[in-house]
């Protein structure tokens, strides 16, 4: 009771606010007598839309009645339906206290005659009324603009189009959304009605009030003659088809009709629903008989205003009618409900050989994305289409669905991989396509989004490949919705906010500073939200700008940032080594500001990692705030706050924090988010496409989720930093491996991107297999155990590999410890060829998980990196540089040592050597740097030399892709 809506095409509009459990006053007329000699019910009838459109009044008088009750009091039906309404609002309000139903009335010219019915009947009920007054000949437009604005208002629930006949045009009626739609007139409703299934839409409440009387009268309703005369429009076949559900003969007539009296004479009931003003001759009605007048009039001459205050059948009308609002509602939180799962997978037709990914890509017709939110329940205002294809989905859907289960929750990751990768999105795209197309389980893929500089340097597309992709795979690999270009924006407006900000101060006196950056505006000078939480976070709690001493302004206004601490570089979604070290500030203009940076890839940003770990809109913008972009001179950390920029960098960040809705090649949903680099991040796609996910497959669903490299890094940080950020847990690991990678491990020779294989990785070789499974293989699933998760080992099929190494990968994994071990052939066959996985991991989730973190994070930093070495990596211990002592020294100063660590070392071994392959021991772990991405979350140690910006190869991807200029098809993404 608390909604008031300020809006109106011509500037006018009244907001009524009911009052439940008010007593209404002032209705002390007496019903008029009826002659009890003839025994009929006669009633004018006025407060709904009539035949034409138009809204009648009402005037009624009661035969059979109690005329010692008047007012509302005197209607038996009356009383019934507002308590009926009254009840079922309480058991709505039961399940959900916040909901408060309103009904919107718009209307033409400022009439209150007919709000004020309808607002003593929402008074009664417990909900709100409000009016929408338009000026008297408004257009189309603006109706319709009122319109749109009222159906994506949620906390409207009823709309009543009080309008001239000539306004209610097909546009209009089409605008309106049908479960608003309380007067049952739209298109929509009207089908419902005369499919038979009104429970589906909302019947006039004019066509229900007549219909109660009618039901009241004294003879029986089946087998009787009821004649409307002037049933034009929607109101009429409401009345018709309502009229012969109850096993009633409804007739239709005419005015000028020249058997109209024999037709009146001969009919039970008589409806007068036309604009006519003529009325029954009383002789022409049989004994017994109901005459029930339906009068329209948009006029407000006093005799109208007068026969509605009289008017019972108006009161009833307008009941019917919040009733239909309460229905409304109830029906509008049945749709906030989860929903089932009604999806249609789309058919694959592999072919042999397999083509390119690409041209299977093309092959596959998308369902269109609106279709494909439908099928798995998320609501049209839950979806943000970008194209035909992609669509962000809103993060409202946690909001919605927070009472829901999560689904079971599934981790890929990978034993140490080749150069050339070994498909663990591939797999993981297989497994849901299996799991959701063929055992009919609801599952979601959440992947990483593609940088585009592996794109176009050494890897090429990385949608999945073969009949196991997300499509459309160009559209995958090329900028998507913009989420990478949106970080690049937010990290380079931080790396130019702070030379921005050591020019200005190195130029700077203290008074001159302060004055601009709190500037005098129109005579008044404030601090802004940024800056007041500067001022409580250096101790000063003053807000007058003008209170400050000399002391606390120079503490104010200077960073003091020291050009050799500064940590925050720029970045770009490019392979560029040439950026890896620049010099900036050479310009005469920067007055001898220069200083070495360099570039990143944009992928490798911290606020890429903060997109991946947040799990609200407020979440990330506090993460922001604390990114650490480098040290002052007196050893303080600056963060993104102190710039004053945070604001601004969430602003950016608004849209890229919500999940990209995609398909697979089977039709099945994907969630692409997020894409943090896996050695110096955490390398795994979003918290919140995660949690997004686990709500849309319901308790018995699956979601799986990618781990970047090998277990040994992008399953460690799963569980260590993105399991503590989720507070989820997982119910199984599945480990891919391949039998080239395994041949490695065992002792073949080098892999090398670009180069022909070596016959080793071609022909059988079963020692080498063995090889491979006894060290990398079994380390990997002890690696698993160590969190107390099941292991099923996923071995993707290569066309090279022979029965004999498929069967014997299986037979030792198995005997190392997994739970299960299957092939899986769903680069050739697509999800059928994961039939198996899908299957075992079914069977390993049924099972009960033991899940525990490696390490407390209150333990010492060095404690903490001690344990992933011993413990994941198969180290003897760790040897810390002088640099990384003292940076752990400095963490622990500054509170930050109770934070998760991030190992930033190789994919390519266990250890920090990329040459040493299976599972290597005996050897100490150098750290030599520590770093903190505050924002993030947590501290990452620097083993070895981790660059982040990649190189081109001597022969780029990029010399294989093109874009055809007259057919737009790209060509050479794989």
């Amino acid at each position: 009771m608390k909604l008031s809506i300020i809006r109106s095409a011509c500037g006018s509009l009244r907001i009524h606010q009911a009052r439940p459990g008010c007593r209404v006053s002032g209705l002390s007329r007496r019903c008029p007598p009826v002659s009890a000699a003839s025994g009929r019910l006669i009633v004018r009838a006025a407060s709904a839309t009539t035949s034409s459109g138009t809204s009648p009044k009402l005037a009624v008088n009661f035969g059979k009645q109690s005329q010692k009750e008047d007012g509302l009091e005197c209607d038996s039906s009356l009383r019934e339906v507002v308590q009926s309404t009254k009840e079922a609002l309480v058991a709505l309000q039961r399940k959900n206290p916040t909901i408060q139903p309103v009904l919107a009335i718009i209307q033409a010219g400022e009439d209150d005659s007919l709000l004020e019915t309808n607002k003593k009947i929402a008074e009664k009920i417990g909900l709100n009324v409000t009016q929408i007054c338009l000026a008297k000949h408004c257009s189309e437009d603006e109706i319709v603009e009122e319109v749109l604005k009222l159906n994506e208002d949620p906390r409207v629930h009823g709309v009543y189009l009080h309008l001239p006949p000539t306004s209610l045009t097909h546009r209009v009626l089409n605008t309106l959304k049908p479960e608003k739609d309380v007067d049952g007139i739209s298109y929509s409703n009207m089908g419902h009605l005369v499919q038979g299934d009104p429970n589906k839409g909302l019947v006039p409440p004019i066509a229900s009030a007549v219909m109660d009387l009618l039901e009241k009268h004294d003879a029986p309703l089946e087998g009787r003659t009821v004649l409307m005369i002037g049933a034009e429009g929607p109101l009429g076949v409401a009345m018709q088809f309502q009229i012969e559900r109850r096993g009633m003969v409804a007739l239709k007539s005419h005015w000028s009709f020249n058997n109209l009296q024999r037709q009146v004479m001969q009919a039970d009931a008589v409806v007068l629903l036309g604009a006519e003003n003529i009325d029954i001759p009383p002789t022409w009605v049989k004994p017994g008989a109901a005459v029930i007048r339906c009068e329209p009039t948009l006029e407000t001459d006093e005799h109208a205003t007068e026969m509605s205050s009289k008017s019972g059948l108006g009161y009833l009308t307008a009941a019917y009618r919040i009733q239909n609002v309460v229905r409304s509602s109830s029906r509008w939180l049945q749709e906030q409900q989860y929903r089932q799962w009604w999806l249609r997978s789309l058919k694959l037709q592999p072919l042999t050989p397999v083509p390119s990914d690409i041209e299977i890509s093309r092959a596959q017709t998308p369902k269109p994305v609106d279709q494909l939110a439908k099928e798995i329940g998320l609501l049209p205002e839950e979806l943000e289409a970008y194209g035909r294809s992609k669509a962000k989905v809103r993060l409202s859907l946690l909001d919605r669905l927070h009472t829901q289960p999560d689904g079971n929750y599934i981790l890929v990751a990978g034993i140490t991989p080749t150069p050339l990768g070994e498909g663990k999105s591939t797999v993981t795209i297989g497994l849901v396509q299996a799991l959701s197309a063929h055992l009919k389980l609801n599952s979601f893929a959440c992947l990483r989004q593609p940088s585009q500089g592996p794109t176009f340097g050494v890897k090429g597309g990385a949608a999945g490949g073969g009949y196991a992709q997300v499509i459309p795979m160009e559209e995958f690999n090329l900028h998507l919705t913009g989420d990478i270009h949106a970080i690049t924006a937010a990290n380079n407006l931080v790396a130019a906010a702070i030379d921005a900000r050591m020019l200005h101060e190195a130029t700077q006196s203290d008074k001159a500073l302060f004055n601009r950056l709190v500037p005098s505006v129109n005579g008044v000078r404030r601090f802004s939200p940024i800056q007041m939480a500067r001022l409580r976070r250096l101790g000063i709690n003053k807000t007058d700008p003008a209170s400050l001493t000399p002391q606390e302004v120079t503490t104010f206004v200077r960073l003091d940032l020291d050009p050799s601490k500064i940590t925050w570089q720029r970045v770009v979604d490019t392979n560029d080594r040439f950026l890896r070290k620049i010099t900036v500030g050479q310009a005469n203009t920067e007055k001898g500001q220069i200083r070495e940076t360099g570039f990143d890839i944009a992928v490798a940003s911290e606020i890429m990692a903060i997109l991946a770990l947040a799990d609200s809109l407020e979440d990330m913008k506090n993460r922001l705030a604390r990114m650490v972009v480098g040290t002052s001179r007196c050893g303080q950390p600056v963060t993104a706050e102190d710039l004053g920029v945070s604001g601004a960098l969430a602003v950016l960040m608004k849209d890229a924090i919500k999940p990209t809705l995609m398909q697979t090649l089977e039709g099945t949903p994907v969630f692409v988010h997020a894409g943090p680099f896996a050695n110096i991040a955490h390398g795994n796609s979003s918290v919140l496409a995660d949690k997004l996910a686990l709500k849309l497959v319901g308790r018995d669903g699956f979601v799986v989720t990618e781990a970047g490299f090998g277990a040994d890094i992008g399953m460690e940080k799963f569980f260590n930093i993105k399991c503590r950020a989720s507070g989820l847990r997982p119910n199984v690991v599945v480990l891919v491996a391949t039998v080239r990678a395994l041949k490695m491990h065992g002792g073949g020779p080098n892999v090398s991107a670009g180069a022909p294989l070596p016959r080793e990785y071609i022909d059988e070789n079963l020692t080498l297999v063995a090889g491979g499974c006894h060290s990398n293989l079994r380390k990997q699933i002890q690696i698993t155990h160590l969190f107390g998760v099941p292991v099923v080992v996923a071995l993707n099929v290569f066309k090279t590999d022979t029965q004999a190494e498929i069967d014997l990968v299986c037979q030792i994994a198995k005997e190392c410890g997994a739970s299960d071990a299957v092939p899986c052939h769903h680069w050739a066959q697509g999800g059928r060829g994961s039939l198996e996985l899908a299957q075992a991991v079914n069977d390993a989730a049924s099972r009960p998980s033991n899940f525990q973190f490696l390490y407390d994070l209150e333990m010492p930093i060095v404690e903490k990196i001690r344990t992933i070495a011993q413990k994941v990596y198969g180290a003897d211990d760790i040897e810390l540089s002088p640099e990384a002592k003292t940076k752990i020294d400095y963490y622990n100063q500054q509170g930050f040592s109770s934070l998760p660590i991030c190992m930033a070392k190789t994919h390519l071994s266990l250890s920090h050597m990329p040459e040493k392959k299976g599972a290597p021991t005996g050897f100490i772990l150098p750290i030599r740097d520590v770093r903190a991405s505050i924002g993030s979350g947590f501290i990452y140690p620097l083993v070895g030399t981790m660059s982040t910006m990649p190189g081109l190869p001597t022969r780029p991807c990029f010399y294989d892709i093109d874009l055809d200029p007259v057919t737009e098809e790209i060509t050479g993404l794989f």
